[in-house]
């Protein structure tokens, strides 16, 4: 076994594949950006809020006034970097550290494929994606009068087939349950409402519609790695990938996951195919072809280097493979909990809404009087906050500092909160008894959550 493993380890490949994910990774990321700058969001979601939700354990993670504007330039800048393949080390790690603190400095914006982009820019801090077709390349063969190398190890290409996997089996796993599969929930609530899609609108109201999507949908997700991987699929695969996408992206504002998600799937390719838009890309920008010539020339690493990115890249998928069945050490419903929801590759699997009215008590003087939320929290802050508890909590300690700070004494904070999920009527969330501002945050079990009173079968 150890011996298998070793030989793999030290087994060669093309960098092509790489490097045109490096490529295709750095444009998109640059577009992401500039979108969302475009759109005025910096200034609606992290500059006006006067509040801003944040992750447990990541409370120091804010954002910087104006500044905000500068760390989304260096995120920019630094996706061009790696776009070119220039100083693609250091440029991959700003990258990732300034796309990871814009992640975290408000919890209101969490959406899978955020999470997803930290976590590839992540593994790719360990890849030697910028060492062939790059600035890096033409920087090293000028300087050593000799061609770049052309081959790298295998497991730092097949590295992100493995995480592309993960997130697609995951997001399978979790659509097999009876909500997804025999209610075809929530797809029955979103679908009817695109009715104004041009030549497919007015099939989103069809009940059979609704349960075809739910149940290819699972079906895709679970299997598409699978064909793939499978050189006699894979080009049917491919452009399966595409239609999955594409539908997704003219049926959900999902922004440009669904191109990421297009242009990963690029890497199961061979190098070949790569090659073959690497030579495109290179005439277009008058590249030295001279240095895309194949030779059998490795990527220099040192058996230290090697040995610890191997390691963390190891470690790493650990994580990635055990993080998503965490929610198994909480009782009850996870759509209702929501405890060990995030970070799970769970995407799009529930429709909750929710009412959140909070009442403030001096405890001295025993004064109570209501809090107006839009007074402060942004529309998007205060629809979030309304059906996920540790947004509710977070929220409650906010109103008791803010109260204190005006006077109040031993302020007291209690809820009349009441959700509904998946087209089910609403019904009590939190404990109205309990006074919130009494409760400290943590990752056990939250028992002031009222039980579900319904039944989810499945994972």
């Amino acid at each position: 076994m150890s011996s298998r493993i070793t030989t793999y380890l030290n087994t060669q490949r093309e960098a092509a594949p790489l490097a045109v994910f490096r490529v295709f990774f750095g444009v998109l990321m640059f577009a992401s950006i500039a979108r969302f700058w475009s759109y005025g969001w910096i200034e609606k979601f992290y500059i006006t809020p006067s509040f801003h939700f944040t992750f447990y354990g990541f409370e120091w993670v804010r954002p910087l006034g104006d500044y905000t504007y500068l760390l989304f330039a260096i995120c920019a800048l630094s996706s061009l970097f790696v776009m070119v393949g220039y100083k693609y080390r250091w440029a991959i790690i700003v990258f990732f550290l300034s796309f990871t603190y814009i992640e975290l400095m408000d919890k209101t914006m969490y959406l899978n494929h955020y999470y997803f982009i930290s976590m590839l820019s992540f593994l790719m801090i360990f890849l030697p994606a910028g060492a062939y077709f790059s600035v890096d390349a033409i920087t090293l063969s000028r300087k050593r009068n000799t061609t770049p190398p052309q081959f790298i190890p295998a497991w730092t290409i097949d590295s992100i087939k493995l995480l592309l996997g993960i997130v697609y089996v995951y997001a399978g796993l979790a659509k097999l349950n009876s909500d997804w599969l025999f209610k075809a929930m929530p797809l029955k609530i979103w679908l009817p409402s695109k009715f104004d899609i041009p030549l497919i609108g007015n099939l989103m109201g069809e009940e059979w519609v609704q349960y075809a999507f739910s149940w290819f949908g699972a079906g895709y997700d679970l299997f598409i790695p699978f064909f793939l991987l499978y050189k006699k699929t894979r080009p049917y695969a491919f452009v399966m990938v595409i239609i999955f996408h594409v539908l997704t992206r003219v049926l959900f504002p999902i922004g440009m996951f669904p191109y990421v998600m297009i242009v990963s799937a690029l890497i199961f390719f061979d190098a070949a195919f790569h090659k073959k838009i690497i030579y495109a890309f290179a005439k277009a920008l008058k590249y030295p072809t001279a240095l895309l010539k194949t030779s059998k020339k490795y990527v220099a690493s040192s058996a230290i280097s090697k040995n610890y990115a191997v390691a963390v890249v190891v470690i790493f998928f650990v994580i990635q493979i055990l993080l998503p069945w965490r929610y198994l050490a909480y009782p009850g419903e996870l759509f209702w909990t929501e405890e060990g929801y995030r970070f799970s590759w769970r995407v799009m699997l529930m429709e909750k809404s929710g009412y959140a009215q909070f009442k403030i008590v001096d405890g001295v003087t025993g004064r109570r009087f209501y809090v107006d939320n839009t007074d402060f929290l942004t529309p998007l802050q205060e629809k979030q906050m309304s059906f996920q508890p540790d947004f509710i909590l977070e929220y409650a300690h906010y109103l008791r500092d803010h109260f204190e700070s005006q006077g109040h004494q031993e302020v007291q904070v209690y809820v009349e909160s009441y959700v509904a999920l998946n087209g089910r009527l609403s019904t009590t969330y939190i404990d109205p008894e309990v006074n919130l501002a009494e409760i400290e945050d943590s990752f056990k079990h939250k028992t002031w959550v009222i039980p579900f009173t319904d039944e989810i079968k499945g994972l």
